[in-house]
């Protein structure tokens, strides 16, 4: 179960600017203990959707999981070897940028120790410097 969008108001959009840091959602709001991104990236569909089965399958559905990111930009890629120009390419995958300090994943559990190995493994999934934090 890949994460996308199930409609949006225009099928495809430009890169845009990537976000030093993030003041917003810096803290955790439903967890006891989160992963927070110490630099900034991007984060693809896939890359959020196996970092979280691994969540899932650590704490063996004995805790609840956030996901606090959400991939909205498409990203367009040209088929190979095919020449310049003819407009622009077909939504390949879907990302999210993420800004340094913002929370991207949140778990409850009740063993502390089983959520803190859960959350050290779901960050060596992930393409960004993050650490733990916890409320």
């Amino acid at each position: 179960m890949l994460l996308q969008p199930k409609r949006t108001k225009y099928k495809k959009s430009k890169k845009g600017k990537l976000l030093k840091f993030n003041f917003k959602s810096n803290q955790l709001q439903f967890g006891t203990y989160g992963i927070k991104s110490v630099e900034s990236g991007i984060l693809s569909a896939k890359q959020i959707e196996s970092a979280r089965q691994v969540l899932n399958r650590k704490l063996k559905r004995k805790g609840k999981v956030w996901v606090r990111v959400f991939p909205f930009l498409p990203v367009t890629s040209k088929p190979t070897e095919v020449r310049m120009g003819k407009g622009k390419g077909n939504v390949s995958h879907w990302v999210v940028k993420i800004a340094s300090g913002t929370v991207l994943f949140e778990i409850c559990s009740r063993n502390d120790f089983t959520s803190l190995i859960a959350l050290k493994s779901c960050s060596k999934k992930l393409p960004l410097k993050t650490k733990l934090i916890n409320f």
